[in-house]
């Protein structure tokens, strides 16, 4: 039924719990998954780029997505999945629309990821990106809530 399962990933309990719920679903389907981790690269590029050194912080900001990457691979790995990957870099955009636009590029049948379940205050200062995802996805998503 769906052979393409599309999972960003970030480093929270919520998307670890999401990442177990897409392998077994993935081996329930004898399915591909496809791990996706976005970054933004334009939060360092505000005023004060005389006492920072840009370039290096966002070669830190890459290099800490691609740890990510490689710990959900690590976990899907031990299921005897590989997996494929992708370290997506936005420039001030919304991370909801890369992986949108990701799902759409690479043909996903499924997209399944973590919510915080923020409400309120919260929801509002921080926006949600799983929400901008199921409001826009051009396919199924799978919405996995933190039971923390």
């Amino acid at each position: 039924m769906y052979q393409r399962i599309l999972v960003p990933v970030d480093d929270s309990h919520t998307s670890r719990q999401s990442l177990g719920e897409a392998v077994r679903f993935c081996q329930e389907q004898h399915a591909t998954i496809r791990l996706v981790h976005v970054i933004d690269l334009a939060q360092f590029s505000w005023g004060g780029a005389e006492f920072v050194d840009v370039g290096e912080l966002q070669t830190s900001l890459r290099q800490s997505g691609q740890k990510i990457l490689d710990a959900a691979a690590a976990i899907v790995r031990e299921s005897g999945i590989e997996p494929d990957m992708g370290l997506l870099e936005i420039w001030g955009g919304q991370t909801s629309q890369a992986i949108i636009d990701e799902a759409k590029l690479w043909r996903a049948d499924i997209i399944v990821m973590g919510t915080h379940g923020w409400t309120g205050l919260d929801h509002l200062l921080l926006g949600s990106v799983a929400e901008g995802v199921v409001r826009h996805a051009p396919v199924p998503v799978l919405l996995n809530r933190s039971n923390r």
